[in-house]
């Protein structure tokens, strides 16, 4: 009997020591647990930081002079208020993958943010040496201006190149950006002097932007109006004629236009194109080096170029094909602004029909015309500011409901926004100092004395 106890005794304590090790070993698992989600938080922590992210590769620099100010890409978002319908969704899609700034970043990692929104917000700002271009180009006719380019011949040739593909179809103000185009190119052919020939010359209107049909839609390039005077109802009926569609060919447009001009020689004629685009080339061709043969070639013509709505990348292309027949590059955003630049166009077709008739231009009130010019840069380039100031703040509003960003470090962005736009100010009244400067000389001293200080950084 003793010794059945002092078995049982011994069975009972074996199984208590079992349990008390399960029961350690279950502790030691919960205390182990949170390690390692610590751990595994740790990795994902690492994973999304603001080094290891491709956001914050090959940003553009924040502008730190009047030179790169001026030379600064167009944002993702350039011209646009991100608290509209339509903006605002865009932006939040934009910014919802990017990671939250540390709870204490280093000067470093707000920095990297910075150009980030800088990138999304950034507005174009116009080289005043493109300013100088509009004021040659408004003097022809006049003794001021040695370039054959630039002097009234006997005949003036107008082609307007527009894209049709199927980014033009993007609405702005209640209408697509072909329906603003067509509108003021209609507008601006409607006044022009009867002797002037006009073509109107199209591309990407055939086919879609898939890639099965880009063969299609890269050969679809179609003069569909001219070289022949305004008759009202065939110049509409030709606007009617295409929609946007397709791919971008710039350079075999400009290929085409090149051969329909061959029979308009410099001599008697001034050749005049504008391209108007809203991207850059999609069909693998060179538009520069297409547009530098073209103005190399006995028709030398001006090839003016307007990006409507550009990105960075088409903003550079583009720029660089104007500047390749020494014409003029401009960005717009509207309808009001495509149109005052072929209202510039259109003055200058008047004063050849004045020229015609053996009419003197007055030099004086040119350089008045001059001021006047200078004042609308002036308010163009505040605007400009402004308008990016106000956009840098929407989207770090957008980032802070994300929770990417908190109260402090949104002001702390905002103190790097503000110095973006100290600079922008004082540069704009450095470049109105010279302007203002200059207009007082002739033409050509001007043209170098900008062109010399603002030379730009592609060159």
């Amino acid at each position: 009997m003793r010794i059945k106890t002092i078995i049982l005794f011994l069975t009972v304590s074996l199984l208590l020591i079992g349990c008390s090790e399960n029961d350690n070993n279950s502790d030691a698992k919960k205390n182990s647990a949170p390690k390692e989600k610590v751990e595994e938080k740790d990795n994902q922590g690492k994973l999304s930081s603001l080094s290891d992210s491709g956001y914050f590769e090959e940003l553009p620099d924040i502008p730190k002079n009047t030179l790169e100010v001026i030379n600064q890409p167009p944002g993702k978002f350039a011209n646009k208020t991100v608290f509209q319908e339509g903006v605002t969704e865009k932006v939040n899609n934009e910014i919802e993958d990017i990671p939250p700034l540390p709870e204490t970043p280093s000067e470093e990692e707000y920095d990297k943010y910075f150009r980030y929104i800088y990138s999304l917000s950034a507005n174009d700002f116009q080289n005043p040496e493109d300013l100088v271009k509009k004021w040659e180009f408004s003097m022809f006719g006049s003794s001021y201006l040695q370039d054959p380019k630039y002097q009234f011949k006997e005949n003036y040739n107008v082609e307007i190149i527009l894209d049709s593909s199927g980014s033009m179809g993007a609405t702005v103000g209640g209408k697509t950006q072909m329906e603003l185009a067509k509108e003021a190119i209609n507008e601006f052919v409607s006044t022009l002097p009867e002797e002037v020939n006009i073509s109107l010359r199209v591309y990407g209107h055939k086919g879609t932007g898939d890639e099965n049909d880009k063969e299609k839609s890269c050969s679809a390039i179609e003069q569909v109006y001219g070289f022949k005077n305004y008759q009202s109802e065939e110049f509409n009926k030709a606007l009617e004629h295409f929609q946007p569609n397709g791919w971008t060919p710039i350079a075999d447009s400009l290929k085409e236009s090149f051969e329909s001009f061959k029979k308009y020689d410099q001599k008697t004629n001034t050749n005049l194109i504008y391209l108007v685009s809203d991207g850059i080339e999609t069909c693998e061709g060179n538009p520069v080096k297409v547009a530098e043969e073209f103005a190399d070639s006995n028709v030398s013509p001006i090839i003016n170029v307007i990006g409507f709505n550009v990105d960075a990348e088409a903003h550079k292309q583009l720029l660089n094909v104007a500047q390749a027949s020494n014409g003029i590059y401009t960005t717009v955003g509207n309808k009001e602004q495509l149109s005052s630049e072929f209202d510039r166009a259109q003055e200058i077709l008047l004063r050849w029909e004045e020229w015609k008739g053996n009419a003197m231009i007055d030099a004086e009130g040119k350089r008045l015309d001059n001021e006047l010019d200078i004042m609308k840069y002036s308010n163009d380039w505040n605007f400009a500011k402004d308008d990016q100031m106000i956009r840098i703040s929407e989207i770090l509003s957008l980032l802070r409901e994300q929770k990417k960003i908190n109260l402090d470090q949104e002001k702390e962005l905002k103190k790097r926004s503000t110095k973006v736009t100290k600079l922008i100010e004082s540069s704009h009244n450095e470049i109105l100092s010279d302007m203002k400067e200059t207009n007082k000389k002739e033409i050509e001293s001007l043209k170098e004395a900008i062109k010399n200080k603002y030379n730009s950084a592609a060159e």
